[in-house]
């Protein structure tokens, strides 16, 4: 096991080597409280950070308190250990607010700070053992949800905390993304799970026929309505209703569903009488509300009021490495379902389905599994039998070393980008060191007196060829 790092800042002379000797176990750096503090942060990547924030109260500490809230958008996942005077209650109270993890009053004791930090560590482990097993079992937090990258976890987190409050809900995203399923995650997570779960198309359904779906009617209301019906939204009660391309619906029932979000009551078509009523409303939409909102085409009221959370969902082509998993799994699915041999998938179909870019998204890719299921003749399903193009015989995107290499390239060229070409800035941006930066820009071949140059329209910098190496100057 690696030693956990711990960073002390403290102007204190006598607080830095007394925290430093009873964590000698530690791998410890320490240092004074000043804007320098981030360069240590970005280079040494601590678990564990102990800031002492000196003055009493918030005002005279705003530039410590900045400190710290710069140091958790660096480094979310370290803990952040803060340090006060006794009583400074508003000012632990502060930091607390700001992302600190837990705190510590001087004076010092041996004792009291070593189980502050300790338990900081404790945290941190558990933490990392947790994000090991989901790794390793490739699981995700919700039920039918299939995937492991970080987007997808983001998502999941998301879900898990908005499920419980209530809120109404819009999931973003484009189609065949899986917004109904989430908002099933949704209503399974939440108190209402025990309730009925309504879900209604409004893109599906004519609209002429939506208000009736929706509001229902009374016996009488139109030519056809031969019994008081009920729509879906009084289905739904006690549960969670599910509005589908919620961006397709007429402007007139905008207006209707307007009252039902903020009211919560609803009135029948040839009805005079509002019906209470106690639901979820989640909706969703691959269209881009605020550019119908624009035209005239969407309410803006009703955006903002289907919009307390909004949840973005990411298309496939953004879910590092869930193509292939969601393959592998719609694979043996589907295989059980048409009761045929559950078969493999060929290297050539490996790296097909990891190249291509799903337009379709998880829609897409199951259709072309099912296709491949019913129609494939061999023991395993290749790229031609998913229609797609095999972009090789060499498997570069299982090379490490090169995946390395094009992250290092794009890190420095961004870090040289925001800088303008600054190298001592672009560095301690990076986390390294002025000759390491050097070394990175010879080995790629990185100019960085590109970035510094004013960038034209007519003339754009050209790309350095691929076999010149270009010096470093100093900035």
């Amino acid at each position: 096991m690696h030693r956990r790092k711990l960073l002390i800042l403290a102007d204190d002379p006598v607080l830095r080597p007394q925290l430093e000797r009873i964590f000698a176990d530690l791998e410890v750096t320490a240092a004074e409280v000043t804007e320098q503090a981030l360069a240590l942060v970005r280079r040494i990547e601590p678990d564990v950070v102990v800031i002492d924030l000196g003055a009493r109260h918030p005002p005279q500490a705003s530039q410590t308190l900045d400190l710290l809230r710069q140091i958790r958008r660096l480094t979310p996942d370290a803990k952040i250990i803060a340090v006060t005077e006794q009583g400074a209650r508003e000012l632990t109270v502060a930091a607390i607010g700001l992302g600190a993890t837990d705190f510590y009053h001087k004076p010092f004791d041996a004792g009291v700070a070593s189980l502050v930090v300790r338990r900081a560590l404790r945290i941190r482990e558990l933490e990392e053992e947790n994000w090991r097993l989901r790794e390793q079992t490739g699981e995700m937090a919700l039920d039918g949800i299939i995937g492991a990258s970080d987007a997808m976890r983001s998502l999941c987190r998301a879900i898990e905390k908005v499920a419980p409050t209530g809120a109404t809900v819009l999931l973003l995203g484009d189609s065949g993304t899986g917004k109904e399923l989430l908002a099933r995650s949704l209503h399974r997570l939440s108190g209402r799970a025990h309730k009925p779960f309504v879900a209604i198309n409004c893109a599906a359904i004519p609209d002429t026929l939506l208000e009736a779906e929706l509001f229902g009617y009374e016996k009488g209301a139109f030519t056809g309505a031969a019994r008081r019906t009920p729509g879906k939204l009084e289905l739904a009660a006690g549960g969670t209703v599910f509005l589908d391309e919620i961006g397709e619906m007429p402007a007139l029932l905008q207006a209707k569903l307007l009252r039902v979000v903020q009211e919560r009551a609803v009135e029948r078509i040839g009805g005079r009488t509002l019906i209470s009523l106690d639901l979820r409303i989640v909706c969703a939409t691959n269209r881009k509300l605020e550019a119908l909102i624009g035209a005239g085409a969407f309410r803006e009221d009703l955006y903002y009021r289907i919009s307390e959370v909004t949840i973005r969902v990411p298309p496939l082509r953004e879910r590092q490495g869930d193509s292939l998993l969601l393959a592998q799994f719609l694979l043996q699915q589907i295989s059980e379902r048409f009761a045929k041999p559950t078969r493999g998938l060929s290297p050539d179909a490996i790296r097909a389905i990891q190249a291509h870019s799903w337009p379709g998204n998880v829609r897409e890719l199951e259709n072309r599994i099912k296709g491949a299921v019913i129609m494939a003749e061999g023991a395993v399903v290749s790229a031609k039998d998913l229609d797609l193009q095999d972009p090789g015989d060499d498997p570069e995107y299982l090379n490490l070393r090169v995946a390395r290499q094009r992250a290092e390239v794009q890190a420095v060229r961004q870090a040289l980008a925001v800088t303008k070409g600054n190298l001592s800035r672009a560095a301690e941006m990076l986390g390294v060191t002025r000759p390491t930066l050097y070394d990175l820009l010879e080995k790629y071949g990185i100019d960085a007196t590109q970035f510094s140059r004013p960038s034209t329209a007519a003339s754009p910098a050209p790309e350095p060829e691929a076999n010149t190496v270009h010096k470093a100057t100093s900035s």
